[in-house]
């Protein structure tokens, strides 16, 4: 018997290969992140949130690892002109507990884009995040704002087709 072969295979009469792959932790300083920002003015509101999720998450590098945060920067404006399909705008309902007895408020699409513009999206954007803390460092990541304007000039984002 080779000593490379595991004595598991030779019942199968085989020489099994082991390979291995470091894995790849990278610093966060680092880290190159780039800003991106998104114009979601009469886009689908799931297209433009998966495209954000993607970037935000860094499944467009290289180096991205599952349990790290190594996503760009996304900023999205024109959030409150996003498009939804069908009868959504008036049949899709947001639900929120607010812990006490009796206490579950439900909005409907057009109810939660009036009182806060840009929620539904950001809702849409944290459902394809994980769900604990890296994800809520994650979303820190993304600025939603509901007009043309945003302050984030200084870091010259590129822009992000959906």
């Amino acid at each position: 018997m080779r000593e490379d072969a595991n004595p598991e295979c030779q019942t199968y009469n085989f020489i099994c290969k082991v390979y291995t792959m470091k894995t790849i932790f990278v610093n966060e300083s680092a880290q190159n992140r780039t800003w991106y920002v998104i114009d979601a003015a009469g886009k689908p509101m799931g297209r433009v949130a998966a495209k954000a999720a993607s970037v935000l998450r860094g499944k467009n590098k290289a180096s991205y690892a599952v349990n790290q945060e190594c996503g760009d920067y996304v900023v999205i404006i024109n959030a409150d002109k996003v498009a939804v399909t069908g009868a959504k705008a008036d049949e899709k309902l947001y639900r929120h507990y607010t812990g006490y007895v009796g206490g579950l408020k439900t909005f409907t699409y057009n109810a939660l884009n009036e009182r806060h513009p840009g929620e539904p999206l950001k809702l849409a954007i944290q459902g394809m995040l994980p769900h604990g803390r890296l994800g809520r460092k994650i979303m820190g990541n993304c600025k939603i704002y509901a007009g043309a304007e945003h302050p984030h000039a200084a870091q010259n984002p590129k822009a992000l087709e959906v």
